[in-house]
């Protein structure tokens, strides 16, 4: 028997796509047409017996050939040949045949395997192991079940497994909107329903899950539409459960909202449980009487709505550590992860709660593309996808309850913790926990753990008297304890007179920072000399942290020395290693070392050459990245000059990596500058437009955008034209790819203007440049063509091949909306050509995206197709999600185009799920007129009009008249 012949040897086969059969990795041949219908026949048996007449009537049906019994022992017997040493897998018996495979031979097999599998995960309450197994029997399919085989018998099987896939797939998706999906769900559920029109169960899913993406118009429409098909094609009613889910989404039912039980089985790649608290330290002490309230909250967290805990006191009194100890004891409360963040309550910027969301949600398993734009949406989105987990999130360093609210969970069973130096009394149904400092002998136990129990011991009045000194504040404690802990040749006394002397020094004080500051002040003043400027230096710096690299910039030292600096800095505890290369002070430390270098730096120009070394670094390393990215790009030597190298990379993953990596602290650095002139405002202007590929991507607009509008500020007021000019043309940019294309054109024009002036060409290039883009977008053809020659020669004269490619691109885009087809190829192939011969990484889809574009203005739609899909998986692959959305969007034009309206559909739903909360709105009005084009071409008339109204908002809001008169023209017939 097969089963018998070795694991290596056995014959397996496939009926699920083309019937085929292998031995080992070998290939059986399987013969004709008629052949393979046998095989099938015998094969969906499952070993039992056929008689010859069955298996003629399989064949053949009602007419069957003359010789049919003797073609039937002919398919046998070849048969048993092809299968070679397993030949007697195919029994004669009782005049018919069985043929025994062994078990698991069969691709049917494994499909039913995992599919058994994901139903009992699923009832284990594991949905994203049982959405996993889904795909994965899924994925057992290649193409249609038997295909090409003739017969009733192979026709009734087509069609019985074609049915079993699609039950599966209905239940997949039905676990997507289950998990949070849903944006990806409609995608795959219009070209799905297009398909299937008369299939209910889809469109009941496809309801669902446009109701869950805030589309309630269109779910209504799609069961209106629906409603109709039915009636008009079967003369029946939709099904009881679609007529119920249109109530319910009428009555605005809460209960369709997302729903996520805690899942207790193996987490799937769609269940993640986050694991983000830090490490609680080893030697915490006390407390005992808060860490058992705050235990005993979170402990009976279970059965009630949101807990919440607020941790309030003063900087430094150990709120965070108290946070995270409590937080650590009590993760057997919480199995489904714990949420952590610190919210930078006392620095300048605090961290936005949308920005966090977005991070928390991301934690969670929520793709990029369902994680909406907006603070309601994400916070309502979060509070959804954390219903029925049981969740912890720590909020540290909060400045007020504000802040902190759409942070709150809203769900039975979760928990928060938050830490303040406010008091959130204005924080509904929190428990308020008021953190004062330790207790006598709590605070010598902490100090005892540091130092050592020998030393204190045989001067435990002198350690009482230092930590009074410290005002038995825990930081300040910890601070002076590290710092007897490294001087062995001190004794208690010692730390208590030295200590005693600061704090008659800081008489200025107020009341209650003298404990702290005066442990600061014994800390620094013990310090050696290179430690000491590297602790006020390294205090100058915005931003949440620094890298090493960056951190040897700001001293002018190499990174081994500065590793080694640093790590004593920590081991004192006046810094804290963030991850392995990263440094951050608390930010009562981070004040008090910008104290000391306004007191002690000397000369005072050092602090801004510390702060001149920092931006150079960035500025070298940023351009660096921004060239790997474009070769043939003159950015460098338009640059202002720096006087730091920077890093060097030679991969552009790791160039790309670094720069979404240090995004922040860069950015933060930028904005720092806008209150200075002269060379560093200069830097700080070309920073951000060596940054060019963060806006680009949709990462950190917000971000950006304050920065370029802060700096504007600042070019203005220093009256620095060259500046100025070309801050103007990094907003023009900003909002050229936010829609707002009337402001593009006038910052750009005024760059232009200032480039004249100042004789500065770089942005006399780019702003020409954008000024085309927004012609383009404004369908000032004429204005856009004069503007896109002047960029094309400006780059050109600068020698920049990069540049005058991006040029070419826009001036085939004109030649392609006035008609001049032939012209605008050939354009798009010469850029293209030129992107080849540079070897640009994502900007080659920028080529291809182009040529995609002038291919569909000569209706060249395949080639069209091609062009777009190759750039597509360019920017994906270089995480460049906007131009992803935009991919996609070009697509969805081009198949509704060429009348493949079900793909089109399908392409528009991914560009919105892409774009969600980093491009445009007028993107989206744009995707929602297309969408409802091909809606409407595939008879789903209702929903195709909910879209042209939503598009219809958009483009009024947004002032676009003749957008706005279009959609009206197509939604007249449903006004009439």
């Amino acid at each position: 028997m097969a089963g018998d012949t070795g694991h290596e040897q056995r014959l397996r086969f496939a009926v699920l796509g083309p019937v085929r059969a292998w031995r080992g990795d070998e290939t059986v041949r399987t013969g004709s047409p008629q052949q393979r219908a046998l095989l099938a026949a015998l094969l969906l048996r499952g070993g039992r017996t056929a008689t010859a007449a069955e298996l003629v009537d399989a064949l053949w049906g009602d007419a069957p050939p003359h010789a049919a019994l003797a073609a039937l022992r002919t398919y046998a017997s070849r048969l048993r040949k092809a299968f070679g040493p397993d030949a007697d897998v195919l029994a004669s018996e009782a005049g018919g045949y069985a043929l025994r495979t062994g078990v698991g031979s069969l691709d049917t097999d494994t499909a039913e395997r995992l599919a058994a599998e994901a139903d009992k995960a699923r009832a284990n309450g594991n949905r994203g192991g049982a959405r996993a197994l889904i795909n994965e029997a899924l994925a057992v399919w290649d193409g249609e079940p038997l295909a090409g085989l003739p017969g009733p018998y192979a026709e009734t099987q087509r069609a019985r497994l074609e049915e079993w896939r699609l039950g599966l797939l209905e239940t997949r998706l039905d676990l997507d909107l289950e998990l949070g999906h849903h944006a990806e769900a409609v995608s795959e559920l219009t070209a799905l329903t297009a398909a299937h029109p008369l299939r209910e169960r889809l469109r009941e899913l496809l309801m669902l899950a446009l109701y869950r993406s805030g589309r309630q118009a269109e779910a209504l429409a799609v069961y209106t539409d629906t409603r109709r098909l039915l009636a008009d094609e079967l003369g029946v009613d939709p099904c009881p459960e679609l007529a119920e889910l249109q109530q319910r989404i009428l009555n605005g039912d809460a209960d369709l909202n997302l729903h996520l039980p805690a899942d207790r089985g193996t987490a799937g790649p769609a269940f993640i449980r986050p694991a983000q608290l830090p490490a609680t330290v080893s030697d915490f002490t006390g407390r005992a009487a808060f860490v058992d309230e705050l235990s005993h909250q979170l402990a009976t967290a279970e059965g009630r709505i949101m807990a919440v805990s607020a941790v309030a006191g003063i900087g430094g009194v150990g709120k965070t550590t108290l946070a995270v100890h409590v937080a650590h004891a009590a993760r057997n409360h919480f199995p489904d992860g714990q949420l952590y963040v610190d919210l930078q309550g006392t620095g300048p910027v605090v961290a936005d709660p949308e920005a966090v969301l977005g991070a928390f949600l991301r934690a969670l398993g929520t793709p990029d593309s369902a994680i909406p734009e907006g603070l309601q949406e994400r916070s309502a989105l979060y509070r959804s996808t954390l219903d029925g987990r049981r969740i912890l999130t720590l909020l540290d360093n909060a400045r007020d309850a504000a802040q902190v609210r759409p942070l709150l969970p809203g769900t039975e069973g979760c928990a928060a913790l938050v830490t303040s130096r406010m008091r959130m009394v204005d924080l509904a149904g929190a428990h308020l926990v008021d953190l004062d400092v330790m207790s006598p002998e709590e605070a010598l136990v902490l100090f005892t753990r540091i130092v050592g129990e020998e030393r204190v011991g045989a001067e435990r009045d002198a350690a009482m008297d230092v930590v009074a000194a410290c005002g038995f504040l825990p930081l300040a404690i910890r601070i002076a304890a590290s710092r007897l802990a490294a001087r062995r040749t001190w004794t208690v006394s010692v730390l208590a007179r030295k200590l005693g002397d600061e704090r008659r020094r800081l008489d200025e004080l107020r009341a209650g920072d003298l404990a702290v500051k005066a442990t600061f002040e014994l800390g620094y003043g013990q310090l050696e000399p290179a430690q000491a400027r590297a602790f006020r230096l390294l205090g100058l710096p915005d931003g949440p942290d620094i890298s090493l690299a960056a951190a040897a910039a700001v001293l002018d030292l190499d990174p081994d020395e500065t590793e080694e600096l640093l790590e004593t800095l920590v081991d004192t505890s006046l810094l804290e290693s963030a991850a392995p290369g990263r440094y951050r002070y608390h930010d009562l430390v981070r004040l008090y070392a910008r104290s000391c270098a306004e007191r002690d730096e000397h000369p005072p120009q050092e602090r801004e050459a510390a702060m001149s070394r920092l931006l150079d670094f960035y500025l070298a390393t940023a351009a660096g990245v921004y060239v790997l990215e474009r070769p043939g790009d003159q950015l460098l030597k338009h640059l202002t000059p720096t006087r730091h190298p920077g890093l060097t990379f030679t991969d552009r993953t790791a160039g790309a990596d670094w720069l979404h990596t240090e995004a922040g602290c860069m950015l933060a650095c930028a904005r720092r500058h806008s209150s200075d002139s002269g060379e560093p405002l200069r830097k700080a202007v070309d920073l951000l437009q060596a940054l060019n590929d963060l806006i680009e991507s949709g990462t950190y607009s917000r971000m950006y955008a304050q920065a370029a509008t802060d700096l504007l500020a600042a070019t203005r007021a220093s009256g620095d034209a060259r500046a100025e000019g070309r801050a103007r043309t990094i907003l023009a940019h900003v909002h050229s790819l936010a829609g707002r294309f009337a402001d593009a054109d006038e910052e750009a024009a005024e760059a232009v203007r200032l480039a004249h002036e100042s004789g500065d060409t770089f942005p006399l290039c780019l702003a020409s440049n954008f000024r085309a883009i927004v012609g383009i977008y404004q369908q000032r053809y004429e204005d856009a063509e004069t503007h896109c020659v002047q960029a094309l020669d400006s780059f050109r004269s600068d020698g920049n091949r990069n540049g005058a490619a991006s040029a070419l691109s826009n001036l085939s885009r004109i030649h392609g909306h006035t008609g001049r087809t032939d012209s605008a190829v050939r354009l798009a192939e010469e850029s293209l050509g030129i992107y080849r011969d540079l070897n640009v990484s994502w900007r080659l889809a920028n080529g291809r995206y182009a040529y995609g574009m002038a291919l569909a203005s000569a209706e060249q739609h395949e080639r069209a197709l091609a062009q777009f899909s190759e750039a597509l998986s360019i920017f994906r692959s270089n995480r460049q999600r906007m131009w992803e959305g935009w991919s996609l969007y070009r697509m969805a034009e081009i198949h509704h185009a060429m009348g493949n309206h079900a793909q089109g559909a399908s392409h528009a739903e991914q560009a919105l799920a892409r774009l969600r909360g980093i491009s445009g709105e007028w993107r989206r009005g744009d995707i929602l007129a297309v969408l409802g084009h091909c809606l409407d071409r595939l008879g789903q008339r209702e929903r195709a009009y909910a879209c042209w109204a939503d598009a219809l908002s958009v483009f009024e809001q947004l002032g676009y008249e003749k957008e706005a008169a279009e959609v009206r023209g197509l939604l007249r017939p449903a006004n009439a």
